[in-house]
């Protein structure tokens, strides 16, 4: 079973995003479409691409195409990236692509925070930023709902950029340049092209990872097999 078949029989309540510990996957904002084909790599990747970690000669490489207001993305980090980016240091290089979903209001303003903020040289501060309070803007007081507050995200973004030391009024330009806007337009035409339509979809050295796992533990235990047998050639 494919993530995206996954997602679609697992729903991933928000409120349980909320209070930590998800080990489930939100329906609905994953394509049904798999393939076992090589994705080109400089379709997954450009040579100006973010990396989270980067591996002796790019040998292992993973490109994970997100929406940072995702659910789906948001538990994805807390239960396997983030420990994945922790665990694989130095060894895998790991690319983090924006591809914001119309369905999330916040999606592409989240995005071109994280752009902005790379501008200044602190992507994975923003980027980490975004995830670790991924309840402070992207979810509604309701607590039950995805947040489409763009004033309240926007003072939210700002604290993350004061945090990680950023020029805030350089910060604010930037996000609404054409330059973030054509870096993230690009990120969002190559995913359509790796056949992308919808978050967290991951990719190991150009193939798409589809587990069968129906936890998070067991999607972890896949993901690293997969990782490591890259590893091992």
């Amino acid at each position: 079973m494919s993530i995206n078949a996954l997602l679609t029989l697992i729903v991933l309540v928000i409120a349980a995003v909320v209070i930590g510990g998800v080990l489930l996957f939100q329906g609905g904002e994953r394509t049904a479409s798999s393939t076992a084909q090589t994705v080109p790599a400089e379709v997954l990747r450009k040579p100006d691409s973010h990396t989270l970690t980067q591996g002796p000669g790019d040998e292992v490489t993973v490109v994970e195409f997100l929406d940072y207001q995702c659910p789906s993305c948001a538990s994805f980090y807390r239960n396997l990236t983030k420990q994945i980016e922790r665990e694989y240091a130095g060894r895998i290089t790991f690319v983090p692509r924006s591809f914001p979903l119309d369905m999330h209001e916040l999606g592409m303003p989240a995005a071109r925070a994280a752009e902005a903020a790379a501008l200044q040289g602190k992507y994975q501060e923003m980027y980490h930023a975004l995830f670790d309070n991924y309840e402070s803007w992207a979810v509604a007081a309701d607590g039950q709902n995805l947040s489409e507050d763009r004033e309240h995200a926007s003072a939210q973004f700002d604290r993350f950029a004061r945090q990680i030391g950023l020029d805030l009024e350089q910060f604010h330009r930037d996000m609404a340049s054409p330059q973030v806007t054509e870096r993230i337009e690009r990120d969002k035409a190559d995913g359509k092209k790796a056949g992308v339509s919808g978050t967290p979809t991951i990719f190991i050295n150009g193939r798409q990872f589809e587990p069968s796992g129906e936890t998070f533990q067991d999607v972890g235990n896949q993901f690293r097999a997969a990782l490591d047998e890259e590893l091992a050639r």
